[in-house]
């Protein structure tokens, strides 16, 4: 197999918040700002990577380079479509970073107190209370790994409640599930920082965002320099 120039590594960030429509006007989503990824995107960017960044139309952060080619998304189903047009195409890709916050529920029906289910394209305020009914949201994590099994993938565990025992077991629970080549931990349960965690258990502490971005890069030019 070839090596490849910078001008030929090829990368795709996924970030930003997920949705799910509600109604034609409202929905449900996240406190995601999307600026990991972008900045992430950024930096590779300047690597001499060619970035494809999927953003969620929700994020905040909006500072990209020119050099990122930006392509918003929705819904869960909205980003995996896009994907998967990615993966059908010829153009390698040699490295996934998939730090998107998707939604975890879909809306799978709205009801009335009444029990009879809220229609239309703006349910009407004025019906009193409604409950949404959720139902669990498909994952995309697991499913990249069939969509491009040659490229090297970092998923993401932010995890609010627990403590970094139980932060680490989810993130090692990954390489199980979704066969990813690393883990970044973060949020209020690990605590300051970022955590980088491998399937062989290594894991290396990043205090910023700046020292995650290089050891991610570091990590998957390794995995494409050892393939080629």
């Amino acid at each position: 197999m070839q090596t490849f120039p910078p001008a030929h590594r090829s990368a795709m960030v996924t970030c930003g918040p997920g949705l799910e429509p509600i109604d034609s006007v409202r929905r449900i989503t996240n406190f995601s700002t999307g600026r990991l990824g972008v900045q992430l995107a950024n930096y590779l960017s300047a690597r001499g990577w060619d970035v494809t960044c999927f953003v969620g139309e929700g994020a905040t952060y909006r500072t990209w380079s020119d050099t990122v080619q930006i392509e918003f998304f929705t819904t869960n189903d909205s980003l995996l479509d896009a994907l998967r047009r990615r993966a059908a195409c010829e153009e390698p890709c040699h490295a996934l970073f998939h730090a998107a916050a998707l939604c975890d529920w879909t809306i799978d029906r709205v009801t009335h107190e009444s029990g009879l289910e809220a229609v239309g394209g703006k349910i009407e305020s004025r019906s009193g209370n409604l409950t949404l009914h959720l139902q669990p949201a498909m994952k995309i994590l697991p499913l990249l790994r069939d969509l491009f099994p040659k490229t090297w993938l970092a998923g993401w565990k932010y995890e609010v409640d627990g403590n970094r025992d139980t932060t680490l077991s989810r993130g090692e629970r990954q390489f199980a599930e979704c066969r990813t080549n690393a883990c970044v931990v973060n949020g209020p349960a690990w605590g300051s920082g970022f955590g980088l965690l491998t399937p062989d258990q290594h894991l290396q502490e990043c205090p910023g965002a700046s020292e995650l971005y290089e050891m991610l890069e570091e990590k998957a030019l390794r995995h494409n320099t050892a393939q080629s």
